[in-house]
């Protein structure tokens, strides 16, 4: 510190030079986050993995909706003019990004989809090929086209949403700094009572904040360093609160050490070997939960690690620019006031004090009063729902409501299934696998609807299924049947007459061979009965061709004979002339008769080879679906084809309609199930090899329900045992740090339930935004530990004086520090709230809770009494 002092005034000059350059040369970090894709989840996470292999097939990775809000039901004007719209944009040289607009009113099935029941809502999906950027640039030019008459228009999207949370974020930003700013400054005045001082920690963390945000974007720029929207925010938020909370540490202790008639030079010196080592030890306690975010895997929360950078320049600053700041101001830095209420006793924490030392159980039971009825109503409500982040003014948000409102949000946001082989998915094989799958789907009580290739309107085919064409089978075994007993009545009929012409013709040499035919005519008829009664019977097909076969050879025969018969009675007497017309009439009798059993033959021949192939068809087996030849011909599944597959039909892709708004965390859990539901289904079948990912909102939100549910297991326990390490150094016992980390997470679970209380219970959202959790576990504990150094290491110097005696000076001594420092930090929180932002509105609230609570309730009560009860647990035990 000596060094320090002796050059204070170049290192002072050097230090605002860095500053000063790296601001300058340094690219604009706000500019860098904007253009960060920090809700990128990891590629190993499914829904990355479809928007890889939707990429990487050339098809498009982002998709907006065009709303058309009409003020009366769909007419041929409107619907010409919303055409017209499409038009434009197809046309247009600055939406090159766009791959393909859906309009809805090429198909009548597509019409069906895309306008509401009441045609006073129509959707226009378009898809981009590019990344959420071009979406965005594509829905701000579709924004700057007229819109036609008779309607409002709106352009939504998981993309356009984002960026409007974005730039709110940025609006946020700007106000948090400067309510920040106002509300230290007012603060640092009440303290101090000073018209100088405040100035003293503003400036320092002035210089603190341009060095590090220029830092973060230098290693952003060149390493890749995470950032995001919300570093900057928290960065204000924690170096300007903590920043004056050392400040006012260095400054109360360098002020209580000229009060006692200590030089200059030895009230600084002394200023940093005691305060200054808390505020070190402080620092770094700090400095590891916020490194500890890099273990992070979302890129979101590791976005966070930029504070840390922030805490390590601020140490710099304190040991530089502050000395700098008392060796040149002297006791000019306290004017006008020569009185600082900062190091007097505190008279609340000596209260309070007294009864957690003194009476440690009485003081657990009030502060069990006070936290267990937040803690045990808290349910851990969590929402995944963005679009809560604005307010519902945002375009973008209120065509998503007129969506929901005309559609229903699962129509509009489906969870989407993709899949991916190495071979082609349009094989039988694998459409009856998939429309297997899809019927499974559609009976879960969590599906509204499936839409896939052999479905691509919701509707089942019903000619795919066994059951329906079996029927078909069943109905034209019935028609041979009835076809079989009209041939008998032919027979009969002919039969008859062949007997009352065999009777006008005996002895003229034609009997004979009329009766062999009558005989004949007779046996085929039995074997025709025979054939019909075997069809009722057991359905054999294959029996009944062969039999028919030989039927068809009898009347062959039958035939022949009649031609015999007939020429031997043209030969005979002419009184018989007649009967030879008859005759003739019978033999085409015969002739229609075989004409009938053939087309029955080929009906039941072409029945039995689909029975046939039916069997042979494996895939039949445990999915029901069989796949003629010609359905896979027919226009209407060919236009499946072309909406559901893709990449030279070796991927496809299955839409799911939830019966939750996709938002919701119900929904997360129905996709959570329909993953299982899936990965069931497939095994064993044709799709079991392929690639099977999910992706739309329900399906990266489930992403995101489970990166953020780990991140936050492994980021509690990484900072606890960091700072617990911390802690155990720092205070040389192993049981203060349990103490302080209890009381820590006593003061977040509290805290949480009071943010619950208000937000989800008064408010009413669905739940706490999912990166509060997180942030908020961060923030309080890396920042709450603070307060427990600078009470437990002035502890430490008062040890001589016993446990008890060491607690309470301790206590009334920094009880102003620490209550200060939490009004201070909550207050650079508290400025989150007008933010606008959910997500800053729920830290803030958690964070200013916390500290407060912490603060006013935790330290002085809580921790002191466990403390007192140990040692004196131990004193007994001795």
């Amino acid at each position: 510190m000596r060094t320090i002092l002796r050059f204070r005034w170049a290192i002072a000059v050097v230090l605002l030079a860095v500053t000063v350059g790296l601001f300058m040369w340094s690219p604009d970090l706000s500019e860098l986050a904007e253009e960060e894709e920090s809700f990128q989840l990891p590629e190993e996470m499914t829904s990355q993995q479809a928007s890889k292999i939707m990429e990487d097939a050339g098809e498009g990775t982002e998709t907006i909706s065009l709303v058309f809000e009409l003020d009366e039901p769909l007419t041929d004007s409107t619907e010409q003019g919303i055409t017209d719209f499409i038009d434009d944009i197809e046309s247009s040289d600055d939406m090159t990004a766009i791959q393909e607009v859906t309009s809805p009113f090429e198909r009548e099935e597509i019409r069906d989809q895309l306008v509401s029941d009441e045609e006073d809502v129509v959707l226009v999906p378009v898809s981009i090929d590019g990344t959420a950027d071009d979406a965005v640039e594509v829905g701000e030019e579709m924004e700057t086209l007229t819109t036609p008459d008779g309607m409002k228009r709106y352009v939504t999207g998981d993309a356009m949403i984002t960026a409007d949370v974005d730039e709110t974020t940025q609006e946020g930003l700007e106000r948090t700094e400067g309510i920040t700013v106002v509300l230290i400054f007012a603060l640092l005045l009440v303290v101090f009572r000073a018209i100088v001082t405040p100035f003293v920690p503003l400036i320092s963390v002035a210089v603190t904040y341009l060095l590090s945000q220029s830092i973060i974007a230098l290693l952003a720029e060149w390493f890749g360093f995470p950032i995001s929207t919300y570093t900057q925010i928290f960065l204000v938020a924690v170096l300007f609160g903590i920043g004056t909370d050392y400040c006012i540490l260095l400054l109360s202790r360098y002020k209580e050490e000229l009060s006692e008639g200590h030089e200059l030079k030895d009230a600084i010196i002394n200023t940093y070997k005691t305060a200054g080592k808390t505020l070190f030890y402080s620092g770094l306690a700090v400095f590891i939960g916020f490194s500890a975010i890099g273990f992070a895997d979302f890129a979101i929360f590791q976005s966070a690690v930029g504070v840390a950078v922030g805490i390590f320049v601020l140490l710099i600053v304190l040991y530089t620019l502050v000395p700098f700041f008392m060796a040149t101001l002297k006791e000019k830095l306290f004017w006008p006031s020569k009185k600082s209420s900062s190091h007097r006793d505190n008279k609340l924490w000596g209260a309070m004090g007294r009864l957690s030392v003194y009476r440690p159980i009485l003081s657990i039971v009030i502060v069990a009063i006070i936290t267990l009825p937040f803690i045990l109503t808290y349910d851990n409500d969590v929402s995944y729902n963005n679009t809560d982040e604005i307010s519902a003014g945002a375009k973008s948000v209120e065509g998503l409501r007129v969506i929901e409102d005309a559609f229903g949000m699962g129509d509009a946001l489906p969870l989407e299934i993709v899949m991916d082989s190495d071979d082609s998915m349009i094989t039988k094989e694998k459409i009856a696998a998939v429309e297997s799958l899809s019927e499974q789907l559609e009976r879960s009580s969590d599906v509204e609807e499936v839409r896939s290739i052999t479905r691509p309107t919701g509707s089942v085919i019903d000619e795919m299924y066994v059951d329906t064409q079996m029927e078909d089978v069943s109905t034209g075994i019935a028609d041979a049947r009835d076809g079989l007993s009209d041939v008998q009545d032919g027979l009969t009929e002919v039969q008859n007459g062949l007997q009352d012409m065999s009777s006008q013709v005996q002895g003229s040499g034609g009997g004979g061979s009329l009766n062999e035919a009558i005989t004949g005519v007779e046996d085929i008829n039995s074997q025709v009965g025979g054939i019909s009664q075997q069809l009722q019977q057991s359905g054999d097909i294959q029996t009944a061709v062969q039999q028919l076969a030989g039927v068809q050879q009898g009347l062959n025969e039958v035939q022949s004979g009649l031609e015999q018969g007939n020429q031997q009675i043209n030969a005979q007497q002419s009184q018989v002339s007649s009967l030879s017309g008859n005759l003739d009439e019978l033999a085409n009798g015969i002739q229609e008769a075989m004409d009938g059993l053939t087309e029955i033959e080929e009906g039941l021949q072409d029945a039995e080879e689909f029975t046939n192939s039916v069997s042979a068809a494996s895939y039949t087996r445990g999915t029901g679906v069989f796949i003629p030849d010609e359905l896979m011909e027919e226009d209407d599944f060919q236009d499946g084809i072309d909406q559901y597959a893709f990449d030279d039909e070796t991927g496809m892709t299955i839409e799911v309609s939830l019966t939750e708004d996709p938002y919701s965390i119900e929904a997360t859990e129905a996709t959570e199930r329909i993953e299982k539901m899936v990965d069931q289904e497939v095994e064993g079948t044709s799709l079991e090899d392929d690639t099977i990912t999910y992706s739309g909102v329900p399906g990266t939100n489930n992403d995101l329900k489970e990166i953020s549910s780990d991140d936050f297991i492994n980021s509690i326990i990484i900072i606890l045992i960091g700072l617990f390490v911390i802690l155990v150094i720092l205070l040389r016992s192993l049981f203060q740090p349990l103490f302080i980390l209890g009381g820590l997470l006593l003061t977040y679970f509290t805290s949480m339930g009071v943010a619950e209380l208000i937000f989800v219970q008064g408010f009413g959202y669905p739940g706490i935004m999912w990166p509060v959790p997180f942030f908020a576990f961060v923030m309080l504990v890396a920042l709450g530990v603070d307060y427990s150094i600078f009470l437990f290491d002035r502890y430490r110097e008062e040890s001589k004086l016993g446990v008890r005696e060491g607690l309470m000076k301790s206590m009334v001594k920094m009880g102003s520090v620490i209550i200060t420092a939490a009004i201070i930090l909550s207050g650079t929180f508290g400025a989150m709230i007008p933010s606008g932002v959910l997500t800053l509105m729920q830290v803030g609230t958690v964070v200013v809770t916390g500290l407060m609570l912490f603060g006013l309730v935790i330290l002085p009560l809580f921790i002191p009494a466990i403390v007192s009860m140990n040692n004196s647990d131990s004193t007994n035990r001795e």
